[in-house]
């Protein structure tokens, strides 16, 4: 140790350093010792299901705060038997008055106690309620989702409240300068035509007067039974989390009455392909003094396949390579250089805005699909530009872009799961729709299979079936759905050439 001392005197007074590699231990420093987690059983999801059908899943973490909370099988796409819009409702309505608490603020004021947030997601096919809180309140925590899940008290006043909520968020997705949320909601509506996922995620306008409390009613008692949830919870005992559901939600009487999943809408994805086009004045889409130039967003997609089939990781790895972003980015463009949207697309036409691949799945059914922006007069060679990157996903994909792609998606899922609320939606969705847990190293090997052959076997696939196009803006020199379905079946991904007269 004096010698350390020494040696860290001389050095750090700028005396001459000696030539020892990084990799050599220094003399006269103790052999650390690193804490070690013993076995795989400290990491593993547990998961319990109760008479009643309700399943508890868990998965021990260390640190005093942990993430607990209630997931629903039940979103937009089970509306088929009623007015859109009811999943965008229940979403603004949670955490509002229950039986218990006489407001939200009563709520947010308990959890405060134990260093606690709460949130309420709702997706095409889940609803999620989550609390992140001390360990310690785990007894109010859950005694304070049930009540918030099934004992709503869904006042006037709050529903009332949740129209004008709604309605500003619609006013909102309308003017975003970021029009993505909008196109994700028109390439769903155009890929599966008046059904399941396509149905709208946002409540259209014309229906926010039409929902109330009785009809909120009639939809929960459908959906929220015990067999179609999941309590899910992330840093805690298995043992303490399935006791506390055996107390406050094994015999919860909802306050709609007790339910049975009788009346559930059991339809399967149908994907239609097809366009939505939506002529808008994107001129004035901008914030502060330097305007956005006018742009045209043009969205188009495949059928690709449910999360729950085999292919589903090479599509992952698929759409990973295609990454690409925005042309203009934080940090500068350059984030996922190395992918093709970037190399074959940004890169060498620069008049792009945007080329994007994004990849939705469900449980029967997935959208494979390319967001890109550009000046309203390019917009046919811009199409072209996307259709000749499909057509190309089917040809051979390099062993190096392959590889790199595979370490990059095992980065993301790896870096994602360090985040306790990430881990906690993570159990909770892999529960509710399959079961049981796929653990992270079971899927990075599952990646680390993929082979080029797969990926070209899944785009071959993918190829066959119709597109869905989406397309926001000045939509003049849009091509017709005809012609970029036929670029698409073409070798090339060339749209068909049109021959004018008069110019």
């Amino acid at each position: 140790f004096r010698f350390g001392i020494a040696a860290y005197r001389k050095y750090s007074s700028g005396g001459g350093y000696p030539n020892i590699s990084l990799s050599t231990p220094l003399p006269g420093i103790p052999k650390p010792v690193f804490a070690s987690v013993d076995g795989q059983e400290k990491y593993e999801t547990k998961i319990t299901t109760l008479e009643n059908g309700l399943k508890v899943a868990s998965q021990n973490k260390f640190g005093q705060f942990c993430t607990v909370g209630i997931l629903v099988n039940s979103g937009s796409r089970h509306e088929a038997k009623y007015p859109s819009g009811i999943a965008h409702f229940l979403e603004k309505l949670a955490f509002s008055s229950t039986a218990q608490y006489g407001s939200k603020d009563e709520i947010l004021l308990t959890l405060e106690k134990h260093g606690g947030i709460c949130d309420c997601q709702t997706s095409r096919d889940t609803t999620m309620y989550a609390v992140s809180a001390e360990v310690k309140g785990l007894d109010t925590v859950v005694s304070l989702l049930s009540d918030a899940v099934l004992q709503p008290r869904l006042l006037d006043d709050e529903i009332e409240m949740t129209k004008m909520a709604v309605r500003f968020e619609l006013e909102d997705l309308n003017m975003r300068p970021d029009p993505e949320p909008l196109l994700t909601e028109m390439i769903h509506a155009a890929a599966y035509r008046g059904n399941t996922v396509g149905l709208p995620r946002f409540c259209p306008v014309d229906n926010v007067d039409k929902i109330d409390k009785t009809m909120l009613h009639s939809y929960l008692r459908s959906y929220y039974c015990p067999e179609r949830m999941v309590l899910a919870g992330v840093g805690i005992e298995h043992e303490q989390l399935v006791e506390c559901a055996r107390k406050y939600l094994l015999d919860a009487k909802p306050v709609w009455g007790t339910s049975t999943a009788a009346n559930v809408d059991l339809s399967v994805a149908q994907y239609t392909g097809g366009i939505i086009k939506m002529e808008k004045d994107m001129s004035d889409v901008s914030l502060g003094p330097t305007p956005i130039p006018e742009l045209t967003h043009i969205m188009i997609g495949l059928e690709s396949c449910s999360f729950l089939e085999d292919d589903f990781i090479p599509f992952a790895v698929l759409n990973m390579m295609m990454g690409g972003g925005g042309s203009f980015s934080a940090g500068g463009p350059g984030k996922g250089m190395f992918t093709r949207l970037y190399l074959n697309v940004l890169n060498r036409h620069h008049w792009m805005y945007n080329a994007t691949s994004y990849h939705h799945s469900y449980e029967d059914s997935g959208l494979l699909c390319i967001h890109a922006s550009a000046d309203p007069r390019q917009v046919r060679e811009m199409v072209e530009i996307i259709t000749r990157e499909f057509i190309q996903m089917a040809g051979n994909a390099g062993e190096m872009e392959l590889e790199r792609a595979k370490t990059q998606l095992k980065s993301m899922l790896m870096m994602n799961l360090e985040s306790r609320p990430v881990i906690f939606e993570d159990v909770g969705r892999q529960v509710l729709s399959t079961g049981k847990r796929k653990l992270p190293h079971e899927l990075c090997h599952l990646i680390s299979n993929v082979t080029a052959g797969d990926i070209k076997r899944v785009a071959t696939k993918m190829l066959r079936s119709k597109p869905a196009v989406a397309a926001l803006g000045d939509l003049t020199e849009l091509p017709s759905y005809e012609h970029i379905q036929a670029a698409l079946s073409s070798k090339d991904g060339r749209l068909p050439r049109m021959y004018r007269l008069f110019r």
